[in-house]
Order: C-alpha cells, then sequence, then structure tokens
C-alpha cells in the first residue's frame, strides 16, 4: 500500500495497523543537533492514548514510545540531540482484542472503509479497521511532538494549540486555552465542558455516537511561510487535517462563513504600530496568498460520529446478502475528543516542513516579512 507518507523536505512516514504487533513512524529530513526530549514526545502521546476518561474507548495502550534511530548523546550537553538521519519511533500494541471484531470479518461496517478498502486492494484487516484506524494516529502524534521541537529551535517561543469547540450541535465561542488541559474534552471552555459530560454519557446509552469539531491556533510564527499556487500554506493545512481519520471537512480563517461576507466585511485592514504592519483582523486565518501572515494560523476541522455504534445499522455480507450490523467492542462515543492532540501535531509537521522549505528556497528568517 502507498501513499503512507507526508511532507517534502520534513518528511513523515507511518506504519502499523491498529491490531498488530507494533506502529510507528520514520521522520526524514530532521535537521541536525535539535535538541530531542523523548518526555516530550511521551507526553504527546499520552494525550492522545485511549481510556484515560469514560468519555472515550476504554482501550487500555500504554503507547510507551522507543527510540530506534536518528538521535545521538551530544557530549557538549550531556543530553540527546538529532543527527539528521531517519528518526524511528515505535509503540507497542499490547491490549488489541481480535476476537471483538470476529463477528463482523465478512459484513462491511456502514461508515467504515471496510468496502472500499476490500474494493481497491482485494483484501482488508478486519480487526479494527487496520491501517484506517485511529489508532495509526498515535504515531503521528509522536511525530508532531519532534516538529515542535524543530519549530522551537528555529523561531524560538512559538505555540500551537488546539481545542474541541463543537460536539454535535452544542458549541461554544469562548477560547479560553487554559481550559483545554482541565477537562476530558480539551474543550477551551469549562462550563461547556460540564454540559458535554451529561451529552456523551446519554449518546453511549443510547447506543449512538456524536461528530465534532476541532479548532487549532498557531501563534508567534513569522510572516512568508508557504508559497503561492502549488505550495500553499493553507492548502497544506487542509491536506493533512483531512488525511486525520474521519475527518470530512476543513476550514482555513472564517471558512465557509467568507461565502456569505462582503469585500468590506472580509477585509483584514493593516495599520502601522510600533513600526510594523499590524493586521486589525484576522478572517483570513493567518494566510494570505498561500503565505503566512505572521497572524495567528487558525483552521477547523470536523471529524464525523465514530461509525462504529450499538444501534443496529442495514449493511451487507461479502457474499452479497443484506444484513444489519452491531459493532460490538470499545469504541469512542466522540472520537473528536481524541483527535484534539492529532490536530496539533498535524498542524505542527505542515509547519515544520515549511518552514524548512522556506529556509531552502530564501535562505533563512531574518527580515523576512519587512
Amino acid at each position: 500500500m502507498s501513499h503512507n507518507s507526508f511532507g517534502h523536505l520534513f518528511r513523515v512516514t507511518t506504519w502499523g495497523e491498529s491490531h498488530g504487533p507494533a506502529l510507528g513512524c520514520v521522520i526524514d529530513g530532521c535537521p541536525p543537533l535539535i535538541p530531542f526530549d523523548l518526555a516530550r514526545v511521551q507526553d504527546a502521546l499520552d494525550r492522545r492514548k485511549p481510556g484515560q476518561s469514560r468519555f472515550v474507548t476504554q482501550r487500555r495502550e500504554d503507547d510507551r514510545v522507543k527510540v530506534l534511530s536518528g538521535v545521538f548523546e551530544d557530549d557538549r550537553t550531556d543530553g540527546l540531540v538529532t543527527t539528521g538521519t531517519p528518526i524511528s519511533l515505535m509503540i507497542e500494541n499490547t491490549d488489541q482484542r481480535s476476537k471483538d471484531y470476529s463477528a463482523i470479518r465478512d459484513t462491511y461496517r456502514p461508515g467504515h472503509a471496510d468496502l472500499t478498502y476490500q474494493q481497491k486492494y482485494g483484501i482488508r484487516d478486519y480487526r479494527g479497521g487496520g491501517r484506517s484506524s485511529a489508532r495509526e494516529t498515535a504515531a503521528r502524534v509522536a511525530a508532531g511532538a519532534v516538529a515542535q521541537m524543530v519549530l522551537e529551535r528555529l523561531f524560538g517561543q512559538v505555540q500551537i494549540r488546539a481545542g474541541l469547540v463543537s460536539i454535535g450541535r452544542s458549541t461554544t465561542e469562548k477560547r479560553d486555552w487554559a481550559a483545554v488541559s482541565a477537562n476530558p474534552f480539551f474543550c477551551p471552555d469549562a462550563e461547556k465542558a460540564k454540559d458535554w459530560e451529561a451529552l456523551i454519557d446519554e449518546t453511549r446509552k443510547a447506543g449512538d455516537s456524536l461528530g465534532g469539531i476541532v479548532e487549532v491556533e498557531a501563534a508567534g510564527f513569522p510572516p512568508g511561510l508557504g508559497a503561492p499556487v502549488y505550495g500553499k500554506l493553507d492548502q497544506d493545512i487542509a491536506s493533512a487535517l483531512m488525511s486525520i481519520n474521519a475527518a470530512k471537512g476543513v476550514e482555513i480563517g472564517d471558512g465557509m462563513e467568507a461565502g456569505r461576507l462582503k469585500g468590506t466585511e472580509n477585509a483584514d485592514e493593516m495599520r502601522m504600530v510600533d513600526g510594523q504592519v499590524t493586521y486589525q483582523s484576522n478572517h483570513v486565518g493567518g494566510v494570505l496568498g498561500g503565505i503566512s501572515t505572521g497572524a495567528p494560523i487558525v483552521a477547523r476541522v470536523a471529524i464525523k460520529p465514530t461509525s462504529s455504534i450499538l444501534t443496529p445499522t442495514r449493511s451487507v455480507t461479502k457474499d452479497g446478502a443484506d444484513t444489519e450490523v452491531v459493532t460490538k467492542g470499545r469504541h469512542d462515543p466522540c472520537v473528536a475528543i481524541r483527535a484534539v492532540p492529532v490536530v496539533e501535531a498535524m498542524m505542527a509537521i505542515v509547519l515544520a516542513d515549511h518552514a524548512l522549505r522556506h529556509r531552502g528556497q530564501v535562505g533563512g528568517f531574518g527580515g523576512v516579512g519587512k
């Protein structure tokens, strides 16, 4: 199966399946001498791992990451640094229950990639979806933590933060980013998160699931990242976010709402403030003409409801017989919850890739945007 890699200069290839012995990633193109902090990679994985609350799947995975290559101890600092060679990271699967899927091995589950995989490849891994499982995103989160280290080396203190701003039709406009780490929904609104507890409980008891929307903001980045036409920064952000399991829509800045605005409403007017060009608003989400403006880069991604539900749904078997499917096992009632650290990781990977592409084309970051 091809198309398992993402990025140009900072290139990430993921491997492994949901119910295989392990999964992981290979990061190619990471510059040498980047301080490497394994604890940060583990912290990122701990935010994504299953079983952290009653609102997510109860599969129990420690998601302990192992570094197989690409780092070495720096004699000058007594710490690990990258060597410039491919970084290989591995995460073992320890709590997979393949028997949970034996009842549906010959049935195509609505909303899953079962049928399309079978039609394309002539074979599918029915145990949790194989490569199409959201379990694959653990490798992306590990790679995103490394990308964050690269970005901090290049730009200093930058910030990439995401939060769940909608579950089903329940939405918050509040953006208290400090609240994200203090509730099980990664919600930037502590009060709304309390409402969601009952919402998820009721939905799970009904044998159903809910979708959600994740918003991500990247701040502290200079103008100049990205390129016109086929190398647009927002184009690659959209591609990265759409590659996440269950993603069905992406907006940059005002997104779809921009199609309802007048030019006078949509224009991000400019003024000189302390000798610097400053935008008075950010309708474009920090990207103009495919190039970063220096304002916060803002995107949102819609995650569809979890397809594995206990309510019977109509489907067919591989032999062409009509049937009904009830997907038993341990599943997220709202997969968008654990998508939050994945969205952060993909944004970091895109920005690291574009930062290295910019440096290769232009030669540095001094004077960018002046």
